[in-house]
């Protein structure tokens, strides 16, 4: 019987989403999860009556719990279908698309590749950094959640596919770095795209060279970091 929700985020959201779970659902257990050795200690017969949802979480659930839940479990991803995998704002800015996403799917053993259930797409605002775009993203994802709370805390049955498809380029911190490892040798003005968009550090990712074995990175001046 569906009688439980592993919540799969951090220390404020839980709270507040919590309350929303509950107030559809006042016999739902809902159980705080911050990191992966909470999960797994978890017992089995408590995942069999439960279903997970992660949300902006950089835990990945392994395929042990994935196959021990009995509902199900669903991932709120802060970026779109096209960015599958780690830091997709950055490379979003960094291929100056014009448009962005957050995305709603299931939770299959491959990470951010299950099926999709909904998507929001919106479009990115003109000079927008990563940690304004990432923002922005939080922003759409709450209502997301908002919106879907009922059908997670209700409905037994899956939730209805969308049928969109991921990408099938994903990012990976492989990726990340060779974008790294080039930024300082690229013609100026790419350097400086590339440097707005990493130069602050997130994720360990920073625009930088290695000539004669000697590793130069670039970064911002602290005044352009804090106003970014």
């Amino acid at each position: 019987m569906f009688d439980t929700i592993i919540l799969l985020t951090g220390p404020a959201e839980h709270s507040v989403f919590t309350s929303l779970l509950r107030g559809y659902n006042p016999r739902l257990t809902v159980v705080p999860v911050f990191t992966l050795e909470d999960l797994m200690a978890i017992e089995e017969d408590w995942l069999n009556r439960a279903r997970l949802i992660a949300f902006t979480t950089t835990v990945i659930v392994p395929a042990e719990a994935l196959h021990r839940l009995g509902y199900g479990a669903y991932n709120f991803h802060p970026g779109p279908p096209q960015y599958p995998g780690r830091a997709p704002a950055h490379l979003a800015l960094h291929e100056r698309q014009l448009n962005f996403g957050a995305t709603v799917h299931r939770m299959i053993e491959r990470v951010d590749s299950g099926p999709i259930v909904e998507v929001e797409s919106f479009a990115i605002p003109a000079d927008s950094s990563v940690a304004g775009l990432e923002e922005l993203t939080y922003t759409r994802l709450v209502g997301m959640f908002w919106r879907m709370a009922k059908q997670l805390a209700t409905l037994q049955a899956p939730l209805a596919e969308s049928g969109v498809q991921w990408a099938v380029k994903r990012n990976s911190r492989h990726g990340h770095q060779q974008i790294r490892n080039n930024g300082v040798a690229s013609p100026k003005t790419e350097q400086q795209h590339r440097v707005r968009v990493f130069g602050a550090d997130h994720f360990g990712i920073v625009p930088s060279t290695n000539p004669h074995g000697f590793q130069f990175r670039a970064v911002l001046p602290e005044t352009e970091i804090a106003s970014a």
